[in-house]
């Protein structure tokens, strides 16, 4: 059995539209009692204004005080008294004796009866209004005296009926209500319309589920581990993530939100890539110690709204694929060593089999005293093990390239001198993109060759000691206009191949910052580049010791 599902509540846009629309008429409704009850209550003072007028003019009349004193008064006050009435616009105008007793009045029957209210005030020379419900009904009534020297002879009284008050309200009324109902229509529509723009903004959502939506939203910036950045029309930051923050390197969310990307003190290439209109899909930027990979996507609406940008910190991956390309040139230089000791081999083979056995040892020999010679130049300079594999490797390399990779004698670094903070992913970074860099840079040149030099020192006093690695090439050298250029991304005097170039010096620049030491490039005595790093240490290191077994050299 199915049950019906509850009913959505209303939406955030409809219970504004609905609350406004109350609020609106019950201003409209209020504004429109207050009106009614101001207007009545004017409406009557007009009146008692207006009826007091007449009957003052009449009592003032000398036409009046002269028909008073015959011996008929009514024959001549009553067409007066109807004649003020018709001009005038009051329904009644009645004239009589000092004892209430009617002259005039507009039904004939009245006249000679008792007037029907109060007189004494005006019996006392006063003027008065009152409301009375007389013949003609409720009505409206000013009573006035009319003076003979100083005796009251007669008084006056002119009066307006209440519903003909009533009748000139409700036409005011009936304007006003008009006025109303068109201002609530007027309300109405303008509510509706913004309503309507505010149900588009917030898709039809109540204020329930758009609470959730902040809360998830809240939620999910700060779960995910990626950097999240939102920039409006004008590139400036709306939103952050702790991610991002984190991977930019820049101050709490608060310090960061409304100031421009081009504030925010970034590498060139990456304010760049944040700054563009156009969108970037996976490019790798670097900053001070991180590899990151940018995505942006501009915000869809017809204009341009903002863009959205996320970071991803592929730094671990990088220096993993460093060492991969290092284990892959390993690879390749034992396939290669592994075809030239075919070759040797067969060699061997070829002369025993002519009976040439003693040339045979002899050529065994010599070949293995090279390669050991090889192996216990490099081991005795550098006694660390990954450096130590690493440039026997790169030797091997350079030697299928026609270069001839040397250790410099005077470099020494024993096992263990290397301290923990110090990981070797980052000296495989540092000095395997060196000598790769100088391997491209010498190859091809007369006497191709790449000298490395790798020791510990104490630096000056006060200082820390040092480990140096700086690497020499007989190529061509390094512009002094591009001494700076050769460690950003992307910069290269060469053709970029496949996977692009200009990536490796920035690597080894950013391995060195995040050490904290120090990398120069400099004119070597052959006129190729030198490349030097420091590095602290963070303790005192003894004495450099020098090897003194000579160059190590690639072997043929």
């Amino acid at each position: 059995m199915r049950f019906p599902a509850p009913p959505r509540p209303r939406s955030l846009a409809g219970q504004l539209f609905a609350m406004q629309a109350v609020l609106i008429a019950v201003v409209v409704a209020g504004y429109a009692l207050f009106t009614y009850l101001s207007d009545r209550g004017q409406a009557e003072d007009a009146a008692g204004r207006q009826v007091t007028a007449v009957a003052r003019a009449i009592a003032d009349s000398p036409s009046v005080r002269e028909a008073i004193g015959t011996a008929d008064p009514t024959a001549r006050l009553q067409p007066y008294a109807l004649q003020v009435q018709r001009d005038t616009g009051v329904d009644f105008v009645t004239i009589m004796n000092p004892q209430g007793i009617r002259w005039t009045h507009p039904d004939t029957t009245q006249i000679g009866k008792e007037f029907l209210g109060h007189i004494g005030p005006a019996l006392q020379g006063r003027s008065f209004t009152e409301t009375y419900t007389g013949t003609l009904g409720a009505s409206v009534r000013a009573v006035t005296p009319v003076w003979q020297g100083n005796q009251v002879i007669g008084l006056v009284s002119a009066g307006i009926r209440v519903e003909a008050i009533s009748e000139r309200v409700q036409e005011q009324v009936t304007a006003m209500t008009g006025v109303a109902a068109g201002a609530l229509a007027l309300g109405g529509v303008g509510t509706y319309v913004v309503n309507a723009r505010l149900r588009r903004h917030t898709h039809g959502m109540n204020a329930s589920e758009l609470s959730h939506m902040h809360d998830y939203h809240q939620a999910t910036l700060h779960a995910v581990r990626e950097g999240l950045l939102m920039l409006d029309g004008q590139f400036r930051v709306a939103l952050i993530n702790d991610g991002g923050r984190e991977l930019l390197g820049v101050g709490s969310e608060e310090e960061v939100v409304g100031r421009s990307v081009a504030d925010l003190q970034l590498p060139a290439p990456l304010t760049g890539a944040l700054l563009a209109s156009e969108p970037r899909v996976d490019e790798v930027h670097l900053t001070a110690d991180r590899v990151l990979v940018v995505n942006t996507s501009p915000v869809s609406g017809g204009e341009r709204r903002g863009t959205v940008v996320t970071l991803r910190d592929v730094t671990e991956l990088q220096s993993l694929m460093g060492e991969l390309d290092s284990e892959r040139g390993f690879t390749q230089a034992l396939r290669s060593q592994a075809h030239e000791a075919a070759n040797r081999l067969h060699t061997v083979v070829s002369l025993i089999e002519l009976g040439r056995a003693d040339e045979a040892v002899e050529f065994a020999t010599a070949e293995l005293e090279l390669a050991q010679a090889l192996t216990d130049q490099v081991v005795a300079a550098v006694g660390e093990p990954v450096l130590a594999a690493l440039l026997l490797g790169k030797t091997a390399q350079a030697n299928e390239r026609g270069v001839e990779l040397v250790v410099a004698p005077e470099s020494r670094l024993d096992d263990g001198l290397l301290p923990e903070r110090l990981p070797a992913r980052d000296l495989v970074t540092i000095l395997g993109n060196l000598i790769d860099n100088a391997v491209d840079a010498a190859q091809g040149t007369v006497g191709a060759r790449v000298t490395v030099t790798a020791y510990a020192a104490d630096a000056a006093e006060g200082s820390r000691a040092e480990l140096v690695l700086r690497v020499a090439d007989s190529g061509s050298g390094v512009a002094p206009a591009h001494a700076e250029l050769v460690f950003q991304r992307g910069f290269t005097t060469k053709p970029a191949g496949p996977q692009g170039r200009g990536l490796g010096l920035a690597l080894v620049r950013q391995a060195v910052t995040r050490q904290e030491g120090t990398l120069t490039v400099a004119e070597g005595q052959e006129g190729g580049a030198v490349f030097e790093v420091r590095l602290p240490l963070g303790r005192a290191a003894g004495p450099a010791r020098r090897s003194g077994s000579g160059a190590a050299r690639g072997g043929a």
